[in-house]
């Protein structure tokens, strides 16, 4: 590879894993009108192993936006992002794949407003597919694979003495 292939390879990099970043953020922000533009007009995304639903970002998001009002304090932490450059069209690194690992502490609202620790975790892996476009890199297809949650401990009802 030459330094300027090498160069461009880290910008897309760089670029791809902000674009990680911000649909993290607009998903923990409820930024609703942020993470339907992190996607192409035909984006899509999956939540259904999750015990959501699948569509396209704008369904998506409203369905997002009803469900994520449970939760008070929400933060995703996306981690172990392997990225691969595809081809298009001939153009070695106009399509990306990400997959990622994540753990998500969220506090459902109403339990305890005075604390801040989580109350419901769940964890498992994102598989992100991404096309550039003029606008930069955009998520084309958004599939999350949950692994695993952790609920509140049910609590004991109270003695009567």
């Amino acid at each position: 590879m030459t330094q300027r292939v090498e160069l461009a390879t880290l910008r897309d990099r760089l670029a791809v894993d902000e674009l990680v970043t911000d649909y993290a953020v607009a998903v923990d922000d409820g930024d609703w009108a942020a993470y339907r533009s992190l996607f192409t007009p035909d984006g899509r995304a999956d939540y259904r192993s999750a015990g959501g639903i699948e569509g396209d970002a704008g369904s998506v998001a409203a369905w997002l936006a009803e469900s994520m009002r449970l939760f008070s304090m929400r933060q995703h932490l996306i981690v172990n992002r392997r990225v691969r450059f595809g081809v298009l069209e001939q153009d070695t690194g106009d399509t990306a794949r990400v997959q990622a690992d994540y753990v998500n502490p969220m506090r459902f609202a109403g339990n305890g407003e005075d604390s801040s620790a989580p109350d419901f975790v769940c964890g498992g892996r994102y598989s992100f597919g991404l096309l550039r476009t003029y606008d930069g890199w955009r998520l084309r297809e958004v599939i999350v694979a949950e692994k695993w949650r952790r609920l509140p401990e049910p609590t004991a009802p109270a003695m009567i003495d």
